[in-house]
């Protein structure tokens, strides 16, 4: 019996520049992670699904310490693979008022990009990007899909930059 392997890449290491994206936010806007150079730290966040309980609990715990996160120094940005009208409800059901990004097509192109998307299961584990405002990557963590992240270790990540 021939076992299957699924291809993977590696999440992008620390030391590397990020990779560019453009991509629609809950609200249709195009947000390029190229419009922060050289102005905020970004917090690129990396989240499987849009209504899930492990996910709302993170977002929800980012909406309520959002003064850390989006500043005069740092912009978070979360992405998905759900579409830009999931992300909409989503945001106006939980108060989210920062960025929901729409990796939905190409799908999980930037998900690849960053090596966190999951072939098998079609969706983004949950991978977070600290980017300098150089737009090199400073600090990251990539967790398994049921294993939610300690929002803490971000905040001890930025106060390094």
């Amino acid at each position: 019996m021939a076992i299957e392997t699924i291809e993977t890449t590696a999440p992008v290491q620390v030391g590397t520049k990020a990779p560019d994206f453009a991509l629609k936010d809950n609200h249709g806007r195009t947000v390029a992670l190229a419009d922060f150079r050289g102005r905020k730290n970004v917090v690129l966040l990396f989240y499987p699904f849009a209504f899930t309980g492990v996910c709302t609990g993170e977002l929800c715990a980012l909406r309520d310490e959002l003064p850390k996160f989006v500043n005069d120094d740092t912009q978070l940005l979360a992405v998905s693979n759900d579409s830009i009208h999931t992300l909409r409800v989503f945001a106006d059901q939980e108060g989210l008022e920062y960025p929901l990004l729409s990796d939905f097509w190409p799908h999980g192109e930037v998900s690849r990009a960053y090596g966190v998307f999951d072939e098998e299961k079609g969706c983004a584990v949950r991978g977070t990007f600290i980017i300098d405002k150089d737009g090199v990557v400073r600090w990251t963590v990539v967790n398994g899909l049921p294993d939610a992240r300690d929002l803490n270790e971000y905040v001890a990540a930025l106060d390094t930059l």
